[in-house]
C-alpha cells in the first residue's frame, strides 16, 4: 500500500500556487528555497506526475498540478476540521454575515455546514441584501463579514471565487428571438445590470427592462416563465434555463467576480475563521453537471468556458 500524502508537502504546494513562485512560498513557510524545491520534487515523486512548469518567471500548475490543487485544498481543510473537532479553546460568540440571495441558495449551505462542524460554539446570525445594502451595512458596522459581488468602485473585498456571468433564457421558450428583448435585471445600481446594458447598446440590440428586482427568486422567475431574459453567474443557473451565447446574437459578458468584505469586529478571530472557510467551500464548489444539472442548455455556457483563463492565471478586474 502506498505511503499517505505528506500534508506539509501539500501544505507548501498551495503556497506556490497561490504566490506562482518557490521564492514567495519559501518566505510564507518559513523554509528555505533549497528545501520547498526538494518538498516539491519529493510530492511530484509521490504522484508520480509533474506539477509545475515554467512561464517566465512565473511557476505555473501543470494540468495534473491543477488537478491536484482541489484535493489538496480539502485535505488540509478536513485536517484543521478534524484538530478543531478535538481542540478545548475552540472559538465561540455570535459572528454576523451577509450575502445576497442568489449567493445564499448555493453557496451558503456548504459554507455553514463545514464552519459549524468546526467551530458549534459559535452562532451565526445571517442577513440576505444585494450588494450594495451589504457594503453600507459594513460601513456602518452592521456586519462583521459579508460575501459580495466585487465592484472596484464600491470598496475593497477579497476575491474567492470567480464565475462566468452568462445571459439566461427559458429553456422552453423562444423569448430570445423577439425583436424588442423584454430584460429582468436587479435595481439599476446593479453591476450586472450595467455590463449587461452596455453589451445590448454595442450590440444594437433593441430591449426594455420589463422586470426590476433585487430577489434572485423573481428574475429566476421572469426567465422561467419565457417573459424575459436576463443575465446571471454560473452558480446562479436553475433548471429549465437556456445559457444563450455568441450563436444566438448575443456578446461576451464580463467575469463575475465574488468577494470576502470584513467590518471593523472585536472577535477578528471569528471573521477571519469564517472567511477561511467560505474561500475552502467555494473553491471546492462546482457547477452541476450531466443528469444532476437538469435540463440546462450547456453549448453557449461551454464555449465561455472555452474562452476563459485556467484558475491559476491572473485575470484582470473589471
Amino acid at each position: 500500500m502506498k505511503a499517505p500524502l505528506d500534508l506539509d508537502q501539500l501544505q507548501t504546494f498551495l503556497t506556490i500556487a497561490d504566490t506562482g513562485s518557490f521564492t514567495r512560498a519559501a518566505e510564507e513557510v518559513n523554509r528555505t528555497q533549497s528545501a520547498v524545491s526538494m518538498q516539491m520534487r519529493r510530492l511530484e515523486e509521490r504522484i508520480g506526475k509533474a506539477l509545475f512548469e515554467k512561464d517566465g518567471r512565473t511557476n505555473r500548475l501543470t494540468e495534473e498540478g491543477e488537478k491536484l490543487l482541489t484535493y489538496a485544498r480539502r485535505l488540509l481543510f478536513l485536517n484543521r476540521e478534524t484538530l478543531a473537532a478535538f481542540d478545548d479553546t475552540r472559538l465561540e460568540g455570535t459572528i454576523r454575515i451577509g450575502t445576497p440571495d442568489d449567493y445564499a441558495d448555493r453557496f451558503l449551505p456548504e459554507i455553514m455546514a463545514r464552519f459549524a462542524r468546526s467551530n458549534p460554539r459559535v452562532e451565526l446570525t445571517v442577513i440576505c441584501e444585494p450588494t450594495p445594502g451589504l457594503v453600507e451595512h459594513i460601513k456602518r458596522g452592521n456586519l462583521d463579514i459579508a460575501l459580495v459581488t466585487h465592484n472596484d468602485a464600491r470598496g475593497q473585498s477579497e476575491v474567492v471565487r470567480r464565475e462566468p456571468l452568462l445571459w439566461v433564457s427559458s429553456a422552453n421558450h423562444a423569448t430570445h428571438e423577439q425583436e424588442m428583448l423584454p430584460m429582468a435585471f436587479g435595481r439599476p445600481n446593479c453591476i450586472w445590470r450595467r455590463a449587461a446594458c452596455d453589451v445590448l447598446d454595442q450590440m444594437g440590440r433593441d430591449y426594455r427592462i420589463l422586470f426590476t428586482s433585487f430577489s434572485a427568486t423573481v428574475i429566476a422567475a421572469a426567465v422561467l416563465s419565457g417573459l424575459a431574459i436576463s443575465v446571471l453567474p454560473e452558480c446562479a443557473l436553475r433548471t429549465g434555463m437556456r445559457v444563450l451565447g455568441e450563436a444566438d446574437g448575443f456578446g461576451a459578458l464580463p467575469d463575475c467576480r465574488i468577494g470576502i468584505m470584513r467590518g471593523q469586529t472585536s472577535q477578528p478571530e471569528l471573521v477571519d475563521a469564517l472567511a477561511r472557510h467560505i474561500a475552502e467551500s467555494l473553491d471546492n464548489i462546482t457547477v452541476p453537471t450531466g443528469e444532476e444539472a437538469g435540463s440546462f442548455d450547456f453549448a453557449a455556457l461551454a464555449l465561455s468556458r472555452m474562452k476563459r483563463p485556467k484558475p491559476n492565471q491572473i485575470m484582470p478586474g473589471w
